[in-house]
């Protein structure tokens, strides 16, 4: 039995996917085999030496402590694309969020509670400070075609939008303009970001990237927060220079700001996303924990194995593939064990060799492996 801990509500239908034979799922474990988790952190938390797994029931791992996972052998996985129809959702919506001033009409018209018969009037009188432009056949640019910003795009056409796009890994692999990132901000009249958040990227709407920029341009961020320097967009709304600010993480200065929409991390909020989520978590930590499969892991190669197998051994490293499986191979003969079928490969400087073999052999000599696990 594989006991499993749950740092955050998880999906019903996401823990029904669990063989109840083979896994228990509770709050509180002492020594999990596996995490299940969603936005809780999980930087300052101790993991067990019996921890395997930890699944992330979303896309972002920034909660996760990645090295510290890798060095004790843990595989991290995320569910990319299962939230990203909903973040599409309200990418597209946020559009006419920004060039309507939709939010800010609303307050105002909640003051004209009371009125009673001059409602209409002041209605009329006050509609002109809410104008703004239609999005048909203005510029989009989107920096990240992941997941989201590929679903976003093909919204945004279909809304006769112009789409342009930056992402280096999208190369021959999309039909949607690529430019380069100063591209995006000159020509773009909208600009929404759905970039990873690393030390590349941190910051990287600031006030030298924003005097690029067309005036008036429109930010939607519905990645990452730290993506935009906050004291910059607000000093760029203040201005002039940027017409809108929508942001699914807004920070304290900016609650309340002019210019600026502030949505409570509403992006992935949906009864579907959850369940998306929650069931391509439960999926990879039981398809791991069972078969030592890996698919989605943020840390650890995706794997690809033999469907059966009468004992399997799997090793997490951080030596060449190659090299290491040459060592574990010759320990599972040495040992009189007759090897079936061998997976090994590398992701970045981690490493994950599985081997297949008819008997069971101790494969705890095997140097530089980090975690050995026998299924």
């Amino acid at each position: 039995m594989f006991n499993i801990l749950l740092l955050n509500k998880i999906s019903k239908n996401g823990l029904d996917r669990l063989d109840a034979t083979k896994f228990a799922c509770a709050d509180a474990v002492e020594n999990p085999d596996a995490i299940l988790v969603r936005s809780a952190s999980m930087h300052e938390m101790e993991l067990s030496e019996s921890t395997l797994a930890i699944a992330r029931a979303g896309a972002g791992v920034n909660n996760i402590p990645i090295p510290a996972c890798s060095d004790k052998g843990v595989v991290v996985f995320n569910t990319p694309g299962a939230n990203a129809n909903a973040v599409k959702e309200l990418v597209i919506c946020s559009l006419f969020l920004a060039s309507r001033k939709v939010a800010a009409s609303l307050d105002w018209c909640k003051t004209l509670k009371g009125e009673g018969d001059n409602v209409g009037k002041l209605v009329e009188k006050g509609k002109s400070n809410f104008a703004g432009p239609e999005i048909l056949g203005k510029t989009l640019g989107i920096v990240g075609l992941g997941a989201i910003g590929a679903l976003v795009a093909q919204s945004a056409q279909a809304l006769g939008m112009s789409v342009i796009a930056y992402d280096p890994f999208a190369a021959g692999k999309t039909d949607i303009k690529l430019v380069e990132l100063d591209e995006i901000f000159a020509q773009s009249d909208y600009i929404t970001l759905h970039a990873p958040l690393n030390d590349s990227t941190r910051g990287m709407i600031n006030a030298e990237t924003i005097a690029k920029m067309k005036d008036g341009v429109r930010i939607l961020n519905f990645a990452r927060g730290e993506l935009v320097a906050s004291k910059d967009i607000i000093d760029a709304l203040a201005s002039g220079k940027a017409g809108a600010y929508v942001t699914d993480f807004p920070t304290d200065e900016q609650l309340g700001a002019e210019g600026v929409t502030a949505i409570p991390h509403l992006g992935a909020s949906t009864p579907e996303s959850e369940e998306n989520c929650a069931m391509m978590a439960a999926d990879e930590v039981s398809a791991y924990l069972l078969r030592g499969e890996i698919t989605n892991s943020v840390n650890l190669p995706n794997t690809c194995l033999a469907e059966s197998f009468a004992v399997r051994t799997c090793f997490i490293h951080k030596e060449n593939a190659d090299d290491f499986a040459i060592k574990a191979e010759a320990a599972a003969r040495a040992a009189g064990a007759s090897v079936t079928s061998i997976f090994t490969a590398n992701k970045k400087d981690m490493g994950y060799t599985v081997i297949d073999t008819d008997k069971a052999f101790d494969a705890s000599g095997v140097e530089g492996a980090i975690r050995v696990r026998t299924i």
